[in-house]
Parts: structure tokens; sequence; C-alpha cells
């Protein structure tokens, strides 16, 4: 950290995502954006001139080592996060990695390993189980009495997919980069379920799958001893149905589970409760002071984005992957 207690960051990606994330952890006293780095020295000096004095790297390895980062917020495509990951925290680099973390369990337990060698944070970027209703969830749980499913829809047709039906196909639909609905979208209904309910004791997949490789969409089934999770994803076609945490006692509605503002317990009896607080602030906002705070107070890992929801997120995704037919490049190198 520098002389004013500033978190530095190097960027890896120049794309909105990075832009989303720079812009709601500039709101952040202790942020400060020091260096960037792109595959090419044009693109990326295009996307530092937005800034002010941001150093301009072609090499990861070269930006790791520089003295003027402390940490490093990586949304590259899906299956370079674990080989970039490991390279920064060599260099004793903490990390926040855009979802999913990795493409494959091995890839995830890479990353947890080599964090734990370098005594650095390394932290999955959910930015929905950080936001203030998802505390809201978890703090009026018990009132829906004992819990007998969760289920979850995010299903949002993607702006690549005509292009891929007309023949091109981007990042989004291409296997070689780890990507594809379970990937980009299911995680979004995984990740909460694997916070609130823990390892599931059986996971059930079906899904479709695209020519390039990658599926277009599905759905899962976590099985627990006492309560089921319902899974939908989808990256070509929309949906507009809330989520759900269904108890003996009553529903709690969640209007998007991978946007939490709306939050509403209806009961038993017929009455309701509106439980969601007003989120002020940008949606990156939450994890990125998350990220900044455990780096300032010498902790290892979020408690609520920890390694151990992070893999155990990875293991059902893969499993999933496994029973739809969807294979990756990287789960060959592994």
């Amino acid at each position: 950290m520098n002389k004013n207690n500033q978190v530095r960051f190097g960027v890896i990606g120049t794309n909105w995502i990075t832009e989303a994330f720079i812009r709601a952890a500039s709101e952040i006293p202790e942020f400060k954006l020091t260096a960037v780095y792109s595959r090419t020295k044009k693109k990326g000096k295009e996307f530092a001139e937005k800034y002010n004095q941001v150093q301009v790297f072609t090499e990861v390895s070269e930006m790791a080592k520089s003295s003027d980062v402390d940490a490093v917020y990586i949304a590259s495509p899906n299956s370079f996060h674990s080989d970039q990951g490991c390279l920064v925290m060599e260099q004793s680099k903490h990390v926040i990695c855009e979802k999913p973390m990795a493409s494959n369990v091995h890839e995830m337990k890479k990353l947890i390993e080599s964090a734990q060698k370098n005594n650095v944070v390394l932290m999955e970027g959910i930015k929905s189980t950080h936001q203030p209703n998802f505390q809201i969830i978890i703090d009026h749980l018990h009132k829906v009495g004992t819990v007998r499913r969760y289920f979850s829809s995010y299903c949002q047709y993607s702006s690549r997919y005509d292009a891929y039906k007309e023949g091109v196909i981007l990042n989004a639909f291409d296997p070689a980069f780890s990507n594809g609905s379970l990937m980009d979208i299911g995680i979004y209904g995984i990740y909460p379920a694997i916070v609130l309910f823990g390892e599931p004791n059986q996971v059930s997949a079906t899904g479709v799958m695209l020519t390039s490789g990658v599926d277009g969409q599905g759905s899962l089934l976590l099985k627990y001893n006492e309560l089921e999770c319902v899974i939908m994803h989808s990256k070509i076609a929309n949906s507009f149905i809330p989520s759900e945490i269904q108890g003996e006692k009553g529903s709690m509605i969640i209007n998007n589970i991978h946007d939490p503002k709306n939050i509403l317990i209806r009961f038993n009896d017929g009455t309701e409760e509106q439980i969601q607080v007003p989120q002020e602030q940008l949606a990156m906002y939450y994890e990125a002071a998350e990220f900044i705070r455990l780096i300032k107070t010498g902790e290892s890992e979020s408690s609520i984005n920890s390694h151990k929801s992070s893999l155990i997120t990875a293991k059902v995704m893969e499993e999933a992957r496994k029973q739809v037919g969807v294979r990756f490049p990287a789960d060959h190198q592994s």
C-alpha cells in the first residue's frame, strides 16, 4: 500500500466489466488504480487515457512485478483466470477474479493453494453475495421456517447470440474460453445456494448444447438432506420470474438472484413482510469494499465468497458440465 494507505490496483482486461469495477471501486477512498494490462499497447493506452497516471503493461508478469501494484482485478476470458491469478499471486499480489474464477476444480485448487502459499487474499468476484440485500436474506431466512426448496431463475438472452446464429462465434459461446450459459449465468444461482446451504449430496443437470460445444441454457437440481435447489439459467431465452426460497412457514421472494434489490416474505397465514434495504452504491462497490477490507485487516479470505464456497461451486459446475456434455480445452490440460 502507498503512503496514503491506499490499495493500488492493476486490472487485467479492458472491457465493460472492468470499467464497471473501476467506477464502483473508485467510490472507496482506499482504492487507487495504477496499472492496466492489455495484449496490445494501443488498446491499453486507449483504456488508460480515461484514468489518471495509469501505467500500461502488455505482459502480465511485468505488471505482477511492479512495485506500484498491491492487488489485481482479473476480468480476462475465463480460461485465462487460473494462470494469470497464480502468476500474480506468486509476486505477492492480492487477487479478486471475476466469476467463474476457474474453468474447473483442478484450476480452482491451484488458485487456492497459490493464495495460501503466498499469504495473499484471493476472492471470487460474485457481486450479488456481497450486496446489502444478500445479508438481509441470511438474516431473515429463519422466518420462513425449515427451508424445503430454493429456486433461482436467471435467463438472459445474450446480445451475442444473434451473431452466433449468423455463424460468428464470439467469446461468450466459445469453449476455448471456458464459456457458456452455466459458467456465465448459472453460477449466479449456484453460488448463493452454496453460501446458504453448503455442499449438496447430489447434482443432477440437463442442458441445451450448441454446435460450438457450449451450453445455451440448462437446469440443475441440487439435492440435500432436507431441501432441494432448482436452478434455471439461459443465454438464449429471457425469463422474468423471480427467485424464491420456500420454507414451511412461508416463502421469501427475491426479484433477481443476481442483483437482489426487492425481497418479500409471504407467510402461510397470508401476511407479508417487505425486508429489503436500499442499495445506495453501485452493485460492484460491495465486493470491492470487502476485498480491500480483507487486505487492510490482514484476513486471508472472505467469509461469504470464501475459498470453500468457490471450490464447492466449481465442483457443482464441473459435475453439471459432465452430465450435459460440455468439455473445455482447459479440462484436457488438467
